[in-house]
């Protein structure tokens, strides 16, 4: 008989699980081809895999970036590293020559495996401290499954997933293989209550950890996985209803996207009996209720931290549109902090903290933001709270020097550093800009350096979209002969432009036009 859920501690021990309980249920479908994958085939493939990868020197310990889309060679590469005890560096497919480079330099990744139409990029980019060999997932072709080491161990890192931070470029959270087995538990035992019957749906990249804790979601509860290629709004309820899903989680813009589609006849028609999000927007929670007659719930989490909370069937009448992130998970506590470190009052704002089992490990290589993370037993989140006398925590804002845009977090230090590189940038700064559809949409305050032609801001969002990911490079471009500095120099950017329409002044390249 196989083990129960909780005691399962690692994701080699959750493959071969889901296999021996489930060897001929369908446990993945790819929209986008047709590809279906049963328990069994997943740990059968993920084994070879291993085998493949051990060809090529991979060990325990080894970390191997990927660069792949929402194929099934990416879930596939991740079990397999796990099965070695390796680690995977998800590469976002939106990066460039700039922030590919950092990830591959900076979390010492000795391969990577990428799609053919990422190979050149990664191989393109030089000066790496050590430069990772780059091969296709068909080169690991094989059908040994022998000469693996022993399994991995519940605290042994099975990824370094980068977020950006407050300051300076991504950070990469080492998370370990508890990680991964404690939201899985969470989402068998807790609500959602994921069950063999259900039929969940991802539709965001698999860089992002989302689709990653769907996987292990479907593994622990013999639930199957729909993988779409991506977000499409206007066909996403057509694909839920097609695949007959029962349960989805979304984040970012995606429910406001939703709503803005044409409402139609069988906006009801569909077998979903709940949905999980973030961020849900207050104001509109209830209307994507009434649309398609089923409960939205609210939940908060981080790249550092996993599942952390969730709104629980009997909060969920009264939390509707409040804003409420909901309560601790099983394995969470939380705390909101006051201004002298210790709890606030109920009901006063201050810092979320969160301890418990499974967080990550740490951010690679930086034990000085590890320890600043990671205070007197507790991870401080950045983001600002309060908690109600029932010990709901309601979400108020951030501390952070991030822009938060489509539900991507972007480092506002990242993207300054990008645009200084260029020879007509002297100093750059960049700022948030509220924005009704993507949450927020970035402005980057421009001083030219001497002998610059003029102000280019199409040049420059040329220049800056070659160096960093899409979604980084601002919409809005004012241009100064000086930017307000403070006692160290620093851009003191509390005294840029701001009020009720920070884009006057601004180039806008959504508009094509100065405002």
């Amino acid at each position: 008989m196989s083990v129960a859920i909780e005691h399962v501690e690692d994701l080699a021990t959750l493959t071969s699980r889901a296999a021996e309980r489930w060897p001929d249920r369908t446990a993945w479908v790819f929209d986008g081809t047709g590809q279906r994958y049963s328990f069994a085939d997943i740990h059968r493939r993920s084994t070879e895999l291993a085998a493949g990868l051990t060809a090529y020197g991979v060990a325990p310990g080894d970390r191997v970036a990927a660069m792949l889309r929402n194929e099934p060679d990416f879930p596939l590469l991740w079990l397999a590293l796990a099965r070695l005890g390796a680690v995977l560096v998800p590469v976002n497919t939106n990066y460039r020559e700039l922030d590919a480079a950092h990830v591959l330099d900076d979390s010492g990744a000795r391969l990577a495996v990428a799609a053919d139409e990422f190979a050149g990029l990664l191989r393109g980019i030089t000066g790496l401290r050590h430069a990772p060999g780059v091969i296709s997932p068909r080169d690991l072709r094989t059908t040994r499954q022998d000469g693996l080491p022993a399994g991995p161990t519940p605290e042994q890192p099975v990824n370094i997933q980068y977020t950006s931070g407050t300051t300076g470029s991504p950070k990469g959270c080492v998370l370990p293989h508890r990680y991964w087995t404690t939201i899985a538990r969470s989402m068998v035992e807790e609500s959602p209550h994921i069950a063999p019957a259900d039929i969940t749906l991802t539709a965001q990249p698999f860089h992002y950890v989302d689709p990653q804790w769907n996987v292990v979601t479907g593994l622990a509860s013999g639930a199957r996985l729909v993988v779409l290629d991506r977000f499409h709004p206007s066909t996403f309820w057509q694909k839920v209803r097609q695949h007959g899903v029962t349960w989805f989680y979304c984040l970012g813009l995606m429910p406001t996207a939703l709503l803005r589609q044409p409402v139609a006849e069988n906006d009801r028609d569909h077998s979903v009996r709940a949905i999980h999000a973030s961020a849900i927007p207050p104001e509109l929670h209830a209307e994507l209720e009434r649309r398609w007659g089923v409960q939205w719930f609210e939940a908060f989490g981080m790249t550092e931290t996993g599942a952390d909370l969730r709104v629980r069937e009997h909060d969920h009448d009264e939390l509707v549109g409040t804003g409420c992130v909901g309560t601790p998970i099983r394995d969470r506590e939380v705390m909101i902090l006051g201004s002298h470190g210790g709890a606030a009052p109920r009901g006063r704002t201050g810092e979320l903290a969160i301890r418990g089992t499974g967080l990550m490990l740490g951010y690679h290589d930086r034990p000085e933001a590890t320890a600043h993370a990671f205070r007197d037993g507790w991870f401080h989140t950045g983001d600002l709270a309060r908690m109600d006398e029932a010990g709901r925590v309601y979400y108020v804002g951030r501390t952070k020097d991030m822009i938060r845009r489509s539900g991507e977090n972007i480092s506002a230090d990242e993207v300054e550093h990008a645009l200084t590189l260029h020879a007509d940038v002297d100093i750059a700064a960049v700022t948030a800009v509220p924005d009704d559809l993507r949450g927020e949409e970035i402005q980057a305050h421009i001083v030219l350096a001497e002998g610059a032609a003029g102000p280019d801001p199409e040049a420059l969002a040329r220049f800056c979209a070659e160096k960093l990911a899409y979604f980084k490079v601002p919409r809005y471009w004012r241009f100064a002969d000086k930017l307000p500095m403070t006692p160290s120099e620093r851009v003191a950017k509390g005294q840029l432009a701001g009020g009720d329409e920070p884009w006057v002044g601004s180039y806008d390249r959504g508009r094509q036009r100065w405002w």
